[in-house]
């Protein structure tokens, strides 16, 4: 008798490995939780990059997009996935889409010489030193995207880099005239 109760939580934990298999056999990989869609931005106001540092001057995100169609990325120098994007942003500056940088932990410094070698796709960059505005926004991580309209409202999000033109376009097609219904 008591050899079956030492075999007991050897056969729970197979039975929960096989809930764990299932539920994750079921679940889609492409799904990202877009909980800030719909809502607006933070009204959080942050320093502006200037000269390689954090400020004089400060903004909020709906400043900073001044009333256009604005695509907001938080990313950062550190961040391996965000130089692989960092075409694509190039690509929508090219395009005449407003794109505003929030560096998300990182040095002033360190954000600007980023920008220098890879070049530079923002309108502005807010310096988000202590990670506020990216926790505000629902960020997971860096990079993560989204599209604003002209009245600070999310309407689309990607998270992790933007790499090939259909997941540009997702993310865009949120900025399309058409969807501001007001």
């Amino acid at each position: 008798m008591k050899r079956w109760l030492a075999v007991v939580p050897l056969i729970v934990l197979v039975a929960l490995a096989v809930l764990f298999v299932g539920w994750s056999l079921r679940r889609d990989p492409a799904y990202q939780p877009d909980a800030m869609v719909g809502q607006a931005v933070p009204a959080l106001t942050l320093p502006v990059l200037t000269n390689g540092t954090a400020g004089p001057g400060q903004a909020d995100l709906v400043t900073a997009a001044a009333g256009q169609p604005t695509v907001v990325n938080i990313f950062a120098s550190w961040c391996a996935p965000c130089r692989i994007e960092h075409p694509q942003l190039m690509a929508l500056r090219e395009q005449g889409v407003r794109v505003i940088g929030v560096a998300y932990k990182d040095d002033p410094a360190a954000t600007a010489a980023f920008l220098e070698e890879l070049g530079d796709p923002f309108a502005v960059v807010l310096v988000d030193a202590d990670g506020r505005l990216g926790l505000e926004m629902g960020s997971s991580g860096v990079p993560e995207t989204f599209a604003v309209d002209p009245w600070g409202v999310i309407t689309a999000k990607h998270s992790g880099p933007i790499v090939n033109q259909a997941e540009l376009d997702r993310l865009t097609e949120g900025l399309a005239p058409e969807r501001w219904s007001r």
